[in-house]
């Protein structure tokens, strides 16, 4: 009685990955992609989610230099100092913004497409929560939601590449670039601009975008 048990353990986590890979495709080429084209973006974002790209360095000073009172003024301490690292991510920044820029040169209406983004990047803004040892914390599907309900009020007739772009760029802006000054303070080695819990949500507006079109 175990077998078919221990089957079903192991087959279910298959199904829900292959469930999951299927819907993600769906998702980009309902954007205008072919399936070729929707599974090499797919994997593109996912592979570049574990790259960062270094676009600037500065010093970060973990403890100031101390002078110990007398008699013991000789002994000087010197500052902890080490780089922190401005990085920009490959699938949570750099792929969406430019099958953004795509998008919008090809099927989505600017104004209206400034005007949804400017929305979920208000609403980033206020959710976003810069968390030590972690970066910015942000419900995942929150900006793919309020994406989805401003395009489908702006532009009901076209509102799936208007959606994505909206969540992508505005996830982008409100939650990393707006928190940027917050995250250095934070004195992590490495700052990923489009990294960790933003890359999930940018993700999931893929998916909310498809069944708009």
């Amino acid at each position: 009685m175990l077998w078919p048990l221990l089957f079903l353990i192991l087959f279910i986590p298959f199904l829900l990955a292959s469930i999951f890979l299927n819907l993600a495709i769906f998702s980009f080429a309902r954007l205008g992609l072919s399936p070729s084209g929707a599974l090499m973006l797919l994997v593109a974002s996912a592979i570049g989610s574990l790259i960062n790209i270094p676009v600037s360095r500065r010093k970060i000073y973990l403890q100031e230099p101390q002078f110990p009172l007398f008699p013991f003024f000789f002994f000087y301490y010197p500052p902890q100092v080490r780089q922190q690292v401005l990085c920009v991510n490959v699938g949570g920044a750099v792929i969406p913004v430019i099958f953004s820029l795509y998008l919008l040169a090809t099927r989505a209406p600017f104004t209206q497409t400034v005007l949804a983004t400017l929305v979920v990047a208000f609403i980033s803004k206020l959710l976003a929560r810069p968390v030590q040892g972690v970066g910015i914390s942000l419900p995942a599907f929150i900006p793919p939601l309020v994406a989805a309900v401003t395009a489908l009020l702006l532009v009901p007739h076209n509102a799936a590449p208007v959606a994505y772009i909206a969540g992508a760029l505005g996830t982008l802006i409100g939650a990393d670039l707006l928190n940027l000054p917050a995250i250095r303070r934070l004195r992590a080695q490495v700052v990923s601009i489009g990294g960790a819990g933003v890359f999930d949500g940018i993700f999931l507006v893929a998916l909310v975008a498809a069944f708009l079109s």
